[in-house]
């Protein structure tokens, strides 16, 4: 046999995790021979070669070394390429489902995937029966439950659906469908009222109880279990008291379990996906008070003492407060963005992103990764899987990734956070990070807390760790110039000020026209909802700070930095050739008679004097704002 048999065959049976001797044993032959297959000194007849086919879980034309150029480069980067063997055929033609999250579906339609199948083996080994992982939206939560569900359910013959991916070469494909599986997404479990939600919920448990009803007519069941199941179906589909419908809905889950272990002979696996989602919309809706003893005890029923629950694993936004929602959970492991369990499991390697663009004829730039890149979840560096295939379909650089539930939270959270918060937020949009305190422990709709708002703005992937300095102590950043259009969003909302207004502002002073962005500032503060929040010159001082946040990819912000006899009060630096570097600084009067127009020059003058442009190139504008109340005065200068 030639060569490049040889050295596939010692490939494929050493990417299965075999020995020759397991080899020798599932071929139902002498190692001795097997072991002359390997070093070529014997050659396996055609049936020998389909069986080797069969256990090695690979193609005749993989062992035999046909097209192998592009099979090793999409084995050893972890992305299955269109181009790859899908059910045992090529594909000739790339094709992206955006927002398909259904594995299955994904497979059958032969569909681009970009390979983490890996995930099932590193969730078979764990030692954790209840695993939660916290990751922010559309990073791959969903899908990656899916193929979960999708491995591991009895009722299922997945075989043709794995075909072709890196874990139907490990030993792990020894679990394939081998347990019984109760799969819940709760991704769209939301409503504007709590009973409309509850219904959403009731709907959803009641297909998992569906998917398995033909089990009650097989004998195996006792009456009770039989009557108990019937009674919490029928509830679920018709409520006939609130009371009863909620106790049935905290019960669903373990009677499920029940009825499935004793049927199948086997503990539960137990998937939950977005396990939070309700809780977000109760709080977002305001029916929370409503709804939180059930949607606890629902969750603390179906995990806590379970006899019947071989393992389970949530994914959601948020990490669990175990003393509010899970009383008395003990065997529940929360794995966040700072552990290294799954930590390439949701969202993009750079390897992978590099594979991806590769194979839609996009190069991969520093763009690209300014735009997509800069999480850190464990020890890799990841990018947002959701907004690099939308770049690679529409080919665009854009802001595709939105989490408009956890804004909405974020936003509140920005109206109500005190003087502490306002004054590291702004340190945020000055600089691009912040080191504070943060709670990763605590969900902010159960302890609202400036601490656990940092955190939520961590899980949400608003923020990134940027170091851990200590316990609850970290610097957080903003991981990249995409999640700066959402904190663009955020605080044109904290100021109360039009997006398109705070825009166009700073383009007409960018351009030099002066007059225009005067006339806009003080159409700006005329609209401002409420005169009492310009009370001092710090209060239009963080007003513009805040707006400079539209300009942090065009310039670099300084506030009150030393430079040169004294502190500007803003400085903005280009970062672009041919935009103009600018100082402004902000004066205040409570004399309604005093001249705005030189309280303005007085503070282009001091600029000069005190020398604020040194180690600036030109052209510098010297920009001096002057303000009584709603009032203003715009005087400047230019280099």
């Amino acid at each position: 046999m030639n060569e490049i048999f040889c050295k596939h065959l010692l490939e494929y049976r050493k990417r299965a995790g075999y020995s020759q001797k397991d080899m020798s044993g599932k071929l139902l032959i002498e190692e001795s021979l097997y072991s002359q297959y390997e070093n070529g000194t014997a050659e396996p007849g055609f049936d020998a070669l389909i069986r080797i086919a069969d256990v090695l879980k690979c193609s005749l034309d993989e062992l035999l070394g046909r097209n192998s150029d592009y099979r090793n480069s999409w084995i050893d980067s972890g992305v299955v390429r269109e181009e790859q063997v899908l059910y045992g055929r090529p594909r000739d033609k790339k094709k992206v489902l955006i927002g398909l999250q259904d594995f299955r579906r994904l497979r059958e339609l032969h569909a681009y995937y970009v390979d983490k199948t890996m995930m099932i083996g590193e969730f078979l080994d764990s030692s954790y029966q209840i695993t939660l992982i916290t990751r922010p939206r559309r990073f791959g939560k969903t899908m990656n439950m899916s193929m979960l569900a999708e491995f591991l359910d009895c009722t299922k013959d997945s075989r043709m659906i794995f075909e072709g991916t890196r874990v139907s070469r490990t030993e792990w494909m020894t679990e394939l469908n081998q347990c019984p599986v109760i799969f819940l997404s709760l991704l769209e479990i939301k409503s504007d009222t709590a009973e409309g939600m509850l219904w959403q919920l009731s709907g959803r448990i009641r297909e998992e109880y569906k998917r398995y009803y033909n089990m009650l007519n097989s004998g195996k069941l006792s009456g009770d279990q039989v009557e108990e199941f019937n009674h919490i179906y029928d509830v679920l589909t018709y409520v006939q008291s609130k009371e009863q419908w909620k106790n049935c809905i905290i019960r669903s889950i373990l009677v499920l379990c029940e009825v499935l272990s004793l049927y199948y002979g086997k503990n539960v696996y137990l998937l939950i996906d977005e396990y939070d989602t309700p809780f977000m919309s109760a709080n977002t809706n305001g029916y929370y008070s409503e709804v939180r003893s059930v949607l606890a005890g629902f969750l603390s029923t179906s995990l806590k003492g379970n006899p019947y629950l071989e393992r389970a694993m949530l994914t959601g936004i948020q990490r669990v407060a175990k003393e509010n929602i899970f009383s008395g959970l003990n065997n529940l492991t929360v794995l966040t963005v700072n552990d290294s369990e799954y930590e390439d499991c949701f969202g993009f390697t750079e390897e992978e992103v590099r594979k991806l663009l590769d194979d839609f004829d996009l190069e991969f730039t520093d763009e690209v990764k300014e735009t997509y890149d800069g999480y850190r979840f464990g020890n890799k560096d990841i990018y947002n899987p959701w907004s690099v295939t939308n770049y690679a379909v529409r080919k665009r650089l854009a802001p595709y990734w939105v989490n408009t539930a956890e804004n909405s939270i974020l936003k509140d959270a920005l109206r109500e956070r005190g003087t502490t918060f306002e004054k590291e937020y702004n340190e945020l949009i000055e600089t691009g990070e912040i080191t504070t305190v943060v709670s990763l422990t605590t969900a902010y709709y159960e302890h609202q807390s400036d601490a656990s708002l940092w955190g939520l703005m961590v899980n949400a992937g608003m923020l990134t760790v940027k170091e851990i300095m200590g316990d609850d102590y970290y610097t957080l950043r903003i991981p990249n110039q995409e999640v700066w259009s959402a904190f663009r969003e955020l605080t044109a909302f904290s100021l109360q000020i039009d997006e398109g207004d705070m825009q166009k502002l700073f383009m007409e002073l960018i351009r030099g026209n002066i007059d225009e962005f005067a006339e806009r500032y003080q159409n700006i503060l005329l609209t401002l909802p409420s005169y009492h929040d310009l009370q001092c010159e710090n209060s239009y001082h963080m007003m513009v700070l805040g707006m400079c946040v539209f300009q942090q990819k065009n310039y670099i912000i300084e506030s009150n930095r030393e430079n040169g006899n004294g502190r500007a009060d803003l400085l903005m630096r280009a970062k672009r050739s041919g935009y103009p570097n600018m100082i402004l600084e902000f004066k205040y009067t409570k004399d309604k008679k005093e001249d705005l127009d030189k309280l303005a020059a007085s503070a282009v003058e001091q600029m000069k004097d005190k020398k604020y442009d040194v180690n600036l190139d030109t052209p510098v504008y010297y920009i001096g704002l002057s303000h009584c109340g709603k009032q203003a005065a715009v005087y400047y200068q230019k280099s």
